[in-house]
């Protein structure tokens, strides 16, 4: 399951293995999500469109579909014979980016096809574009092709061996860091192309989110969520934070909270904590359901959680204002 909630804060969306896509309207508390067909297979991708309501979507029988509350999905492209496992959009630089295999073709805002074909030398692992919207990242076996969107015809590459599958850019374009088939993260510093490993994780990081103002990244994957500083430039040379310890499963998913300082955590059981970055004893605020937590989204106002589970299961927590200043 992914989740995702649309620019203006409306709709939540959830994407499942079953080709559906739950859309919730989350002014309205309670309510049942809306039940919609989107793919002939699995849905393997989900983003927020350009717009401020729609979402994209990506599944396994080779379309890229979007669907906006109140209408019905449209096909934008199709890829016969491919799985689109990766989408991103970008409102300033009016542009979708998907991949097909190895392949990342971009979308304009009308529909059509924006820029030659990206290729890469492996199957994609994950992509996103810069936060000015000026580049797009790619990773795969290798690294990173980082291209510019304007200009330059070949991409910079972002060398470090392994396959690279997922990435996560710094809210202000300085650091770019990858999830890795290994148990830890890799990431570069842009001005220099200093490099940073991120290690001594006993599982695969899944989940990784920046905390607010960007001074510690929020990863999953340990007994606690580990939170590696970024002020001063980098994590080199500093101990990360390790929030919400003592769990008795595993930490699957992170989710920081966008304007408080506070990490939302899911555990491998299903309990849910809020965990302050101050090391406050973290608050529960969904007990174990036996079912690890999959995925893991805030709204953009703070006010709404929203995770789902192995098991299928899609959970709505809308928080008390007090509760978005810090857990309690």
């Amino acid at each position: 399951m992914a989740i995702a909630v649309n620019r203006d804060g409306s709709h939540a969306a959830a994407a499942l293995g079953d080709g559906t896509l739950w859309m919730i309207d989350l002014a309205e508390a309670g309510a049942e999500p809306a039940v919609v067909p989107v793919h002939d297979g699995a849905c393997l991708a989900l983003a927020r469109d350009i717009d401020g309501g729609g979402f994209l979507t990506g599944g396994d029988d080779g379309r890229l579909r979007r669907i906006a509350p109140g209408t019905g999905p449209v096909t934008l492209a199709t890829a016969p014979g491919r799985w689109i496992e990766h989408i991103d959009s970008h409102p300033r630089a009016r542009l979708r980016a998907y991949n097909a295999g190895k392949r990342v073709h971009r979308i304009g805002v009308d529909g059509q096809p924006d820029g030659p074909v990206l290729e890469h030398p492996s199957t994609v692992g994950g992509l996103a574009f810069a936060p000015g919207g000026q580049r797009l990242a790619v990773a795969h076996y290798g690294g990173v092709s980082l291209w510019w969107l304007k200009g330059a015809a070949e991409p910079v590459r972002l060398d470090w061996k392994g396959s690279h599958l997922g990435m996560l850019w710094h809210p202000e374009g300085t650091h770019l860091i990858t999830l890795l088939q290994e148990s830890g993260l890799h990431g570069w510093r842009l001005k220099d192309r200093a490099e940073m490993s991120m290690g001594g994780y006993p599982t695969k990081v899944r989940s990784v989110g920046w905390t607010t103002g960007a001074r510690f990244l929020a990863t999953g994957g340990a007994d606690c969520a580990v939170c590696w500083p970024f002020t001063g430039g980098g994590p080199w040379d500093k101990r990360p934070l390790e929030l919400a310890a003592g769990a008795a499963d595993l930490i699957t998913v992170v989710a920081p909270h966008p304007t408080s300082p506070f990490v939302a955590a899911g555990c491998g059981d299903g309990l849910v904590l809020l965990a302050a970055l101050d090391g406050s004893p973290p608050a529960g605020v969904a007990p174990a359901s036996g079912s690890a937590v999959t995925a893991m989204v805030w709204s953009g106002d703070g006010r709404h959680l929203l995770y789902g589970t192995e098991a299928g299961r899609l959970c709505h927590i809308a928080l008390p204002e007090r509760a978005g200043k810090r857990p309690g």
